[in-house]
């Protein structure tokens, strides 16, 4: 490619084409293409540059501890897990739905990997997502709060098509943090979806949030429109190191 062409391609910000276009010029040559599967070549290949900057972008914004993909879950494993329901929710319809998915398990069953792998699905399809443990949430909103950023951080959030809240239920939470979380909730009602994962049944939220009508309103709030997958076994992460070990 000659300086001339790569600086239009530059100026036009058609980085993908800058970078195949050698490589598709020259299959092109040797295929005999006509100028039209040439040019169409060329357009698929920025496409797909595009789809992948925009994947990572949203991934990197998302902030999930690792990425992990539905691929690398052994079902086979965790027989517990109902795969073909989590396989369905990777299609992210309940997303388009505002619709929310509530993970029950004991620790080490999958539960994070199988939301990450959900919300890493979700970047792919373009959704915006926004990865959190119930603690590091709480504590955000405690630091805006104080910060006096707080209606800003909410108005953030806002416009995250999904929120993932893992671990509900390891840590309490104090009564302030309660009633920043119940917010969370309450501006997504119907306008966005969640994920929680948590170690504990619904009756026994109130161990986290303390105030047993806030515990009400929250469940009601998050329960409507929502999927639940109750995940009982053996941890799926301590028999992984078991074997490893033998």
């Amino acid at each position: 490619m000659d300086e001339a062409l790569q600086e239009k391609l530059t100026l036009c910000k058609l980085a993908g084409i800058n970078k195949c276009y050698d490589r598709i010029l020259d299959t092109a040559t040797s295929g005999q293409w006509t100028y039209e599967r040439f040019f169409n070549g060329l357009l698929d290949e920025e496409l797909l540059s595009r789809e992948n900057n925009r994947f990572s972008r949203l991934c990197k914004k998302a902030g999930f501890p690792t990425v992990k993909t539905i691929d690398e879950f052994n079902f086979l494993e965790a027989p517990f897990i109902p795969k073909d329901k989590i396989i369905k929710l990777m299609d992210c319809r309940f997303i388009e739905e505002y619709g929310n998915l509530i993970l029950i398990g004991g620790s080490g069953v999958g539960k994070t990997h199988l939301s990450t792998a959900i919300g890493v699905e979700a970047c792919k399809r373009g959704f915006s997502v926004t990865f959190f443990t119930a603690a590091s949430l709480g504590n955000r909103l405690v630091e805006m709060q104080e910060s006096l950023a707080l209606s800003r951080f909410i108005d953030k959030l806002k416009k995250i098509d999904l929120i993932i809240i893992d671990e509900l239920g390891y840590v309490e939470l104090s009564a302030d943090t309660t009633q920043l979380m119940f917010q969370i909730f309450s501006e997504r009602y119907e306008k966005g979806s969640i994920i929680v994962t948590t170690n504990l049944e619904f009756k026994e939220w109130a161990k986290v949030f303390h105030d047993e009508r806030m515990t009400t309103a929250i469940i009601d709030r998050l329960i409507h429109n929502s999927k639940i997958i109750t995940c009982n076994g053996p941890s799926y992460r301590y028999k992984q190191k078991i074997q490893m070990t033998e």
